[in-house]
């Protein structure tokens, strides 16, 4: 009996204006406008993160941008003036704040020059947001 495998979803790309803390699955074209390393290879006191590199990118489109966290391979394909195609996105919150991230079900493809300028006077990564209880009423 042959099994049948659901069938494949066409991808649905939003802008990076609509990304919201704690959310997943996001499909994005974005600019990369600046790569800071922040941890490199052997740097840490973790054992577990002597292995790691870890860079911080702007990255954004015309909506606004948001930083997004590079580990190991991911930290050569963001560099600055690189377009990519960012598939299966999540939002992690660090300090408050909202970071774009690829896992491992996530993929980054550097795609052709895009023509839009990225609005870096809106960026995501900037706005801090609070946790907040909310208390069931019953």
């Amino acid at each position: 009996m042959a099994t049948s495998r659901p069938a494949l979803r066409k991808a649905v790309f939003v802008k990076v204006d609509a990304l919201k803390p704690g959310t997943q699955g996001h499909n994005v074209v974005v600019k990369v406008v600046s790569s800071e390393e922040v941890l490199k290879k052997g740097q840490s006191k973790i054992p577990s993160l002597r292995k790691t590199r870890v860079s911080e990118c702007l990255v954004g489109d015309e909506t606004a941008s948001i930083l997004f966290t590079a580990r190991n391979d991911q930290v050569d394909v963001m560099k600055p003036g690189t377009s990519v195609i960012i598939r299966n996105a999540k939002i992690d919150m660090y300090k408050g704040n909202m970071r774009l991230a690829v896992d491992k079900w996530g993929r980054l493809e550097v795609t052709e020059p895009v023509k839009f300028k990225v609005k870096t006077d809106n960026n995501l990564s900037s706005i801090e947001y609070e946790l907040v209880d909310v208390v069931n009423p019953n």
